[in-house]
């Protein structure tokens, strides 16, 4: 069985099924080593469908769809299965939908993967978001669209799965100044680094952050740090500075009940 953890407040909500998947449970090999879901990957395509397979099998999903993820602030939607191009999927960090059986769902090795659910009003996203697309507003647009779908942002439940945390994040000196230029607020999400002109960078709290200032019901971040938790979880910085040539994805997605 794919491997995944689930926040708490969506667990709680009816009709909705959710995995922050974890790197174990999968068929893949070596660097990808094992429930690598990212077709961007060097991995064996076969492998990485299986892993897909199994991931949307955990959450018995009838589908699943992801978006081609480029760090922009882009949210798809999806109201008809037939209508979203499983096989080329558009450019996007994000997907909502309405579509019972659906798993929408993003892939991420660092990234802050975000869940986001209105149970009431039956609308599901899942959203990918770097430091770009944090800053760049794909979380305000997966929830604009999500309120074009029915959704009250009032009532929308999200959760901060596994990401890169501050402890392992060193930024330089101009990334801490394009945070600090958009609020001086910012500079709560930065801890001096040892390296003199860095820091380091809360990006789970950010998105945190971001989310609560756009009027969301409720924020809950996982806590759990990609990078350091190598048994769990694949790290694009990590597999930087081992020089390895390529990295695994992990998979989170929701989906809701028929």
């Amino acid at each position: 069985m794919a491997d995944h953890l689930t926040a708490p407040p969506l667990e709680a909500l009816p009709g909705v099924r959710h995995g922050f998947f974890t790197r174990r449970g999968g068929v893949s090999e070596g660097l990808y080593a094992s429930l690598n879901t990212g077709l961007g990957s060097r991995d064996d395509p076969r492998a990485v469908r299986e892993n897909r397979r199994r991931a949307r099998a955990a959450l018995e999903a009838a589908h699943l769809a992801t978006p081609h993820q480029r760090h922009t602030d882009v949210c798809a939607t999806i109201t008809n299965v037939n209508d979203w191009p499983f096989d080329a999927p558009p450019v996007a960090d994000a997907i909502a939908t309405t579509v019972p059986g659906l798993m929408v769902a993003v892939n991420t090795a660092d990234c802050g993967p975000i869940l986001f659910a209105d149970a009431g009003a039956r609308v599901v996203a899942a959203a990918h978001a770097g430091w770009r697309g944090a800053i760049g507003g794909v979380l305000e647009s997966t929830i604009a669209a999500m309120e074009s779908l029915g959704a009250r942002r009032e009532n929308i439940v999200a959760a901060v799965g596994p990401c890169i945390s501050r402890a392992a994040y060193e930024v330089g000196p101009e990334f801490r100044q394009r945070f600090l230029g958009e609020d001086a607020a910012n500079a709560r999400f930065f801890d001096d680094s040892p390296r003199e002109g860095h820091a380091m960078f809360d990006l789970s709290g950010y998105i945190a952050h971001r989310l609560r200032a756009a009027g969301l019901g409720l924020v809950h971040d996982l806590a759990r740090c990609t990078h350091g938790e190598e048994a769990m979880f694949f790290s694009y910085r990590r597999a930087c500075q081992r020089d390895e040539p390529d990295y695994g994805r992990q998979l989170s997605g929701i989906v809701l009940l028929p």
